[in-house]
């Protein structure tokens, strides 16, 4: 990520996923977007994931992990996503929507990152810097850095992963996993309400 996003845009992706999202779980058209008024950074290719959350609680994230359209289109898709597609929760209704807090996380791409053993693996993770992406043959599952916050401990934040992607929790100590990582530029809503300049 060479080029972080300013306030501006980083106000108008959030005010875009909150008109998508409100459209969305109110099964209305989501209205275009006169793309003369984009910056080329939303433009741009970009990858994010969006979270939904009521009163701190998760509610919905959904995400993409390499970017494949432009940042303001992907973030729009994600807002209606994590509100009607996260199978861990019923879909958003519209009585929801006036406690729904969002937050955005821009992802760089992902590396890869190499390692000798469990121990080594642990040395190497940056807690509350690096979201992590865990590969087993057809199976994959992510934490973002966020995440952290709520397992700092570098074996529970592994074990928990492996669960995530449907696996045994002490997999990672068992089999070498593919792993990447990727850093997240993270931005939401005010907590006491919807603002375009966050």
């Amino acid at each position: 990520m060479n080029e972080n996003l300013t306030q501006e845009e980083k106000g108008l992706l959030l005010m875009l996923a909150r008109q998508a999202l409100e459209n969305g779980v109110q099964g209305k058209k989501i209205p275009a977007v006169d793309e003369r008024q984009l910056t080329p950074l939303l433009l741009a290719d970009g990858a994010s994931f969006v979270t939904l959350t009521i009163h701190g609680q998760l509610r919905g994230c959904i995400g993409s992990l390499q970017p494949y359209q432009p940042l303001y289109m992907d973030v729009r898709e994600h807002a209606v996503s994590a509100a009607l597609e996260d199978y861990r929760f019923n879909p958003v209704q519209p009585a929801d929507l006036p406690q729904i807090h969002i937050e955005i996380s821009r992802l760089t791409l992902p590396v890869e990152l190499s390692y000798r053993d469990p121990a080594d693996l642990l040395t190497r993770l940056r807690p509350e810097i690096d979201g992590v992406i865990l590969r087993d043959d057809m199976r994959r599952a992510t934490f973002l850095p966020q995440v952290w916050q709520q397992i700092p401990s570098g074996e529970e934040f592994l074990s928990h992963l492996c669960a995530k992607m449907g696996a045994n929790p002490a997999l990672w100590r068992q089999k070498h996993l593919e792993v990447q990582v990727y850093q997240v530029e993270e931005f939401h809503e005010p907590k006491h309400g919807i603002s375009s300049n966050p």
